[in-house]
């Protein structure tokens, strides 16, 4: 049994790293502001990380495994000055966000990443990529290069709050006729999703093996066109509505037509979730090489697994309480042209 500190704990990604550990009869503390649920189970320290006295629970132990969450530089740095010196392993989760460029298939860790921010600059912290960037130096700095840096990509599955991943799968297991897909006849549009279990599970056992450096934690690579595929297949095979087959008429969707009928890429209201912006800039934004997580241990379960649980673990309102996506009568809309 490892003792386990989560910087964090409270999000989607933090919750799972919870459960996962005590089901692996880990030690686990959470410290979070609690203003959301901590995982059952765990050692619950609610703390304002602005407060002078944040990691005074935390700081007189020793831990096997400090797992950061924070996208803050302030946060970062703190912790590290106040914890570092008290944790075997390190773990400090960023993202692929990071990187300079996202045009290039198959780009590994080495590649560019941006300019990190300056820690004391508390407004421009709304820069995500930056500040990422900022945290993972403070981390390496700190601990001497004895920590990991784990850069997630899409990160997808049951529960995602997003809806960027459970869109497709929870529309085609609805029985409204009609649906409208993107079209993407020359497969330039890619998809890759790391189911957020896996990737938790990623996090916890390189850490506690002592893995240190870059790595990134993504999923396998798909084309659009299969992804849907993937999710119609999974609505078909888990759902029990009034439409078991998900054998849905397609009224397929060009995507050139999106910015004249004010439709988003990729996530939030009035979207076609996963698509990527037009244009070659994200060409390898779900392209990233994954060789050095699989060498290190990663395990990822099938894509179409990842949509069959999204779909049995909806509660009954499929699409309609997603923050992505089409509502019904936008997808009409649409299709009326």
């Amino acid at each position: 049994m490892s003792k386990i500190l989560l910087l964090g704990g409270t999000g989607w990604l933090g919750r799972t790293l919870g459960l996962l550990a005590l089901e692996g009869r880990h030690q686990v503390t959470a410290l979070a502001r609690g203003t959301e649920a901590f995982a059952q189970g765990v050692d619950a320290v609610v703390a304002d990380r602005d407060s002078p006295d944040a990691y005074a629970g935390v700081e007189d132990q020793i831990w096997d495994l400090v797992v950061e969450l924070t996208s803050s530089p302030r946060f970062c740095r703190e912790a590290l000055h106040r914890l570092g010196g008290n944790a075997r392993n390190w773990v400090f989760v960023s993202s692929c966000s990071v990187y300079a460029e996202q045009s290039v298939p198959g780009a590994d860790e080495t590649a560019e990443v941006l300019d990190p921010l300056d820690p004391g600059d508390g407004e421009a912290e709304a820069d995500y990529g930056r500040a990422k960037s900022a945290c993972e130096v403070l981390s390496m700095q700190a601990r001497g290069g004895r920590a990991l840096v784990v850069r997630p990509g899409l990160i997808g599955g049951p529960g995602d709050p997003s809806g960027r991943s459970n869109y497709w799968p929870l529309r085609f297991a609805e029985s409204r006729d009609p649906v409208l897909v993107p079209a993407d006849p020359e497969g330039r549009q890619w998809v890759q999703i790391i189911d957020v279990r896996d990737l938790a599970a990623f996090i916890l056992e390189s850490g506690l093996t002592g893995h240190h450096g870059f790595v990134n934690a993504v999923g396998v690579q798909h084309t659009l066109g299969q992804a849907l595929r993937l999710a119609r297949e999974a609505a078909g095979a888990a759902s029990s509505a009034a439409n078991p087959e998900a054998d849905h008429e397609l009224v397929e969707y060009d995507a050139a037509r999106m910015e004249a009928d004010r439709v988003a890429p990729w996530a939030g209201p009035r979207s076609l979730p996963l698509v990527l912006p037009a244009g070659s800039g994200y060409a390898g934004f779900a392209r990233r090489s994954d060789t050095r997580s699989l060498a290190m241990g990663l395990r990822r379960r099938s894509l179409r697994e990842s949509f069959e649980d999204i779909v049995r673990s909806d509660d009954g309102s499929g699409t309609g309480s997603l923050r992505s996506g089409l509502g019904a009568e936008e997808e009409s809309e649409l299709i009326a042209g």
